[in-house]
């Protein structure tokens, strides 16, 4: 399980230190893709693809099959960190998180989240306690 948050720099080349946690979590093959929210969704390998296993079991013409298809795998590149702890992002997901000097790398159970310090700032004050409490009761963690 993935918990915790860490902040880091990135660096000219778009590469991030993974925190040594997450990287021995992680395997030596992990695959960074789109998320929600405007961050990324960072998974192992194996669970990827579980997750893409599953996908190819819908119908192939179901537009909600289609748009998590072109979603996830889309914008997926399979990578791992070098000899430094650190993985390189590709611009076009950089862009897309709105990724520039600073990151949040977040464990979010399964899978790590990248998020642009200013968009995982921004996404916390937009929660209230309210939200949380909801949340929980939908989930059944608040009974």
């Amino acid at each position: 399980m993935f918990r915790g948050e860490h902040y880091h720099s990135v660096d000219d080349k778009g590469r991030v230190i993974i925190p040594l946690r997450f990287r021995n979590e992680l395997g030596t093959t992990f695959v960074i893709t789109k998320g929600l929210n405007h961050c990324l969704f960072v998974y192992r390998e194996d669970d990827f693809e579980t997750m893409e296993k599953h996908l190819l079991s819908q119908p192939a013409l179901d537009k909600h099959t289609i748009r998590l298809q072109r979603w996830f795998s889309g914008g997926a590149l399979e990578t791992q960190v070098d000899n430094q702890g650190r993985v390189a992002i590709p611009s076009n997901l950089r862009e897309f998180a709105g990724i520039g000097d600073e990151v949040a790398i977040v464990g979010a159970g399964n899978k790590i989240e990248v998020w642009s310090k200013p968009g995982w700032d921004a996404f916390n004050a937009s929660l209230s306690d309210e939200d949380i409490a909801e949340s929980a009761f939908e989930t059944g963690l608040g009974k």
